[in-house]
């Protein structure tokens, strides 16, 4: 008997659960912080690093653990989706209050941060890593899988262009003070990412069980260890998202204290959302034509270093872009050139995790796909929170500061002096650091045993 092929219908469901948690909540998370808890909710630098990082080493425990999980889970729903069906809700729930400035102290606006920051966390990681081990279950067509991954970075692009093109436009239209308007677009925002995830998991299906183990055991957490492809991909995995995190996290800054502020022609404005949004647009036309580059390229490896190695020759072009204003244009042409390269390599990254789990399981005998997906969720939220914590460190570092007053209104400094380094710290920080991880990215692929 023929399989039965996966509709348009079902990869336009699959697409809607990553423009969900990465076109909404991961992309707003991305881009907005650390400047939303620095400049608007009014926390220290020192306190904003040490929230990102403790929310990664929470995330090393819950995403493998929660792998695990997923791939136990049984219900009348199938394995993986009944995790977005009931997580949809929360989701957008968790995602609302934590954008959210309450009237606090700064000791009370510190335990709210931290509290629903890694509660974030553990949801996203609830519904994101078994929506990522949906893929190696509603198809066993590497063809099909590829076009899977495909639409999800189309999703997840497309809405990202949605949102961050209209944040500016929504924030004028709702007026008030900048953490009011956080609060209001988070609400409407996370009501469009629960439905989205909900459609998701109602219209997806799961065409092959499981190879499950018999019990709970520690051993498939010690097989990814020993799991060459995975440890390579991995860490391929971290080096992308510390690349797009470095660039997402300091895009805000780079406005603020490099540009001047919002760029504006005729009726267009070009804030650090927009500015973003021209690399959204691209990532998602070229990641539409990802297969086709891969195809092309001959292998999966190949496409992947080719596609590295634009990020990086664009990465370091921009550098020397004078930092002004007028040189607007030129900038978004570098950014737009880098967002080809990430288009191209974004659906390979979880095609290739496809490929590592099929592995995996042939080599094992059990399927360890939740645990393995989980892994590639783990990389992009280790790399986009390190990124952001690094950030806020390093800007430390040349005499930027920020904190709340008595009145809990958020406060920023910087010291006498020291604006010059502030602004070449931001600039290398946009280009020469992703540069440099695009090249690791490169040696780790190429370190990637699996020949597809």
């Amino acid at each position: 008997m023929i399989p039965e092929k996966p509709s348009i219908r079902e990869k336009i469901a699959y697409a809607l659960g990553d423009a969900a948690a990465g076109g909404i909540v991961w992309k707003v998370m991305s881009i907005a912080f650390p400047l939303f808890f620095t400049n608007i909710f009014g926390l220290t630098v020192v306190d904003t690093a040490t929230l990102m990082l403790v929310a990664r080493l929470f995330d090393v425990v819950t995403d493998p653990i929660m792998g695990a999980v997923a791939d136990r889970t049984r219900s009348r729903w199938g394995t993986y989706r009944p995790w977005l069906i009931f997580g949809a809700v929360p989701l957008g729930v968790v995602f609302a209050l934590l954008l959210f400035t309450p009237d606090f102290s700064p000791a009370g606006k510190r335990v709210w941060a931290y509290s629903l920051y890694l509660l974030m966390m553990a949801v996203y990681t609830a519904v994101n890593v078994p929506y990522g081990s949906l893929l190696g279950v509603m198809t066993d067509d590497d063809n099909e899988k590829n076009k899977f991954s495909s639409f999800r970075m189309v999703g997840a692009y497309a809405m990202g262009f949605i949102t961050l093109l209209s944040f500016p436009y929504l924030q004028k239209m709702v007026g008030g003070s900048e953490a009011h308007q956080y609060a209001v677009l988070a609400a409407a925002l996370g009501a469009v990412a629960a439905l989205m995830t909900l459609a998701c998991g109602l219209l997806t299906r799961e065409r092959l069980k499981p190879v499950r183990a018999e019990k709970f055991s520690l051993k498939p957490f010690a097989d990814l260890f020993r799991n060459k492809p995975w440890v390579y991909l991995t860490l391929a995995g971290i080096c992308s998202n510390f690349f797009n995190g470095f660039r997402y996290a300091v895009a805000g800054y780079l406005f603020t204290y490099c540009l001047g502020g919002d760029v504006t022609f005729n009726r267009l404005i070009i804030n650090y959302t927009v500015f973003m949004t021209f690399g959204e647009v691209t990532c998602m036309i070229f990641g539409a034509l990802s297969p086709a580059f891969t195809k092309l390229a001959g292998s999966k490896k190949r496409a992947f270093t080719l596609a590295a190695l634009i990020c990086a020759v664009t990465s370091v072009a921009f550098f020397f872009i004078p930092m002004n204003s007028a040189y607007i244009w030129l900038m978004i042409l570098m950014v737009v050139l880098t967002s080809v390269g990430i288009g191209f390599y974004s659906p390979l990254l979880w095609s290739m995790y496809a490929d590592v789990a099929d592995y995996a399981t042939q080599k094992n005998g059990t399927s360890s796909t939740g645990l393995i997906f989980s892994s590639g969720t783990m990389a992009q939220k280790f790399g986009s929170a390190i990124s952001g914590a690094l950030l806020t460190l390093l800007l430390g570092v040349v005499g930027f500061s920020s904190g709340s007053d008595a009145s809990g209104q958020a406060v920023v400094t910087i010291a006498q002096g020291c604006l010059p380094a502030v602004q070449h710290m931001i600039w290398a920080i946009f280009s020469l650091i992703p540069a440099a991880i695009a090249l690791i990215m490169i040696v780790l692929v190429r370190l990637y045993p699996i020949k597809k």
